[in-house]
């Protein structure tokens, strides 16, 4: 398989690489971390000074290739990042321009793209995170809507989201993987109350979220009823293949300063650490190989990244946590200071082997859909 860019990739590239050099040194610095109003304003301006560019739509109207392409230099560049458009860029946006009606298409995807609103995701709940379809929120036709009523936990960026994409179950009689339906929920419904969650790194991305007899349009459904664990495996399958690729970039860029860092404080004498970096250094560019092959995989398949998404993103998962573990042994006693690079960033990537499907999970996925062996009774 060839990985290299095509003609057409490399002009997109240039053309990228270009506009990013104009434009970045005069932007904004992002708000203190905390602040997310001011951090969904800063993340949606960035949005829109990409649509007025001609670049928010490569997320959907371009090749997989071309969208890792954008990622990959936006991140080398030290662009800002997607932030509060997470979900609504990577997750849900590109699950809808692949399952929504022309009409949903028309009214959801413009607004995440021109930067005028954010998404959260609304799958996890308290006792159903990593057996998501053991999620028991529930959703009963009455008329020209649902009535939802449950919650969720762990839902990114709830507190600043227009929208949630929710996952409901519709039928309790049917096969748990059989009775789910794919909603998009407007946040500011009646009966809908969310309370941030603090992490163990301070900050407050993710939200408990109440939902008390909330009305959902039948309209806003994206698929079938019933046909949800379909749509969200269309969801996974973007936030598992693609959606990580420009954090690969990133951990090879922290990986180059640990090593900078390394040579000034006198760590780089320790050939065990020497070696450690080394290792780490195969490991992302293996990844990101991984990734453009994931990307050509999923062009072939007609755009939708497969099971090859779990694999990398096992494997970025406990990569990342190795090199913060290997920034701590680089900063030694001062990895302990909250103030100093990396420590935070350590912080965060215990949840890496947890969010987007646990670890555990990936290697089901990657035993029963990659190497065909039978389900675990």
């Amino acid at each position: 398989m060839d990985l290299s860019d095509t003609p057409e990739e490399a002009a997109f590239r240039a053309r990228l690489r270009e506009w990013l050099a104009a434009v970045l040194p005069g932007h904004p610095p992002p708000p203190p971390p905390g602040d997310w109003p001011g951090r969904r304003a800063y993340d949606l301006g960035w949005q829109r000074r990409l649509h007025d560019a001609g670049y928010a739509g490569v997320h959907w109207d371009a090749t997989p290739s071309v969208r890792l392409i954008f990622l990959e230099e936006t991140e080398r560049a030290g662009a800002p990042y997607v932030g509060a458009n997470f979900v609504g860029l990577l997750h849900a946006g590109p699950t809808i321009a692949a399952e929504g009606t022309p009409d949903q298409r028309a009214r959801w995807l413009p607004p995440i793209l021109r930067g005028e609103e954010v998404w959260c995701q609304g799958f996890s709940e308290p006792e159903a995170g990593s057996d998501l379809a053991a999620l028991r929120t529930r959703a009963w036709r009455d008329g020209d809507a649902y009535v939802v009523t449950g919650s969720k936990i762990w839902t990114s960026h709830a507190e600043v989201a227009d929208w949630c994409e929710l996952l409901v179950r519709t039928d309790s009689d049917a096969p748990q993987h059989r009775g789910i339906t794919w909603l998009a929920m407007p946040m500011d419904a009646p009966g809908v109350t969310v309370r941030p969650l603090r992490t163990l790194a301070g900050s407050a991305e993710f939200a408990e979220v109440f939902l008390d007899e909330v009305r959902v349009p039948v309209a806003n459904r994206v698929g079938e009823e019933n046909d949800g664990w379909r749509v969200t495996m269309v969801t996974l399958s973007f936030e598992r293949g693609t959606a990580f690729a420009g954090e690969v970039v990133a951990c090879r860029r922290v990986l180059a300063e640990l090593a900078v860092e390394a040579r000034k404080n006198g760590r780089w004498d320790d050939a065990a650490l020497r070696r450690r970096l080394g290792r780490l250094h195969a490991e992302f560019r293996a990844l990101w190989r991984l990734t453009q092959w994931n990307v050509s995989a999923a062009a072939a398949a007609g755009g939708v990244p497969g099971a090859g998404g779990s694999v990398f993103k096992l494997r970025y998962s406990h990569a990342r946590q190795e090199l913060y573990d290997a920034a701590a042994e680089v900063l030694g006693p001062d990895c302990l200071d909250l103030d100093r690079r990396w420590t935070l960033d350590r912080l965060s990537s215990l949840a890496y082997t947890i969010a987007a499907g646990t670890s555990q999970i990936q290697h089901n996925i990657i035993a029963e859909r990659i190497l065909g062996l039978p389900k675990g009774r």
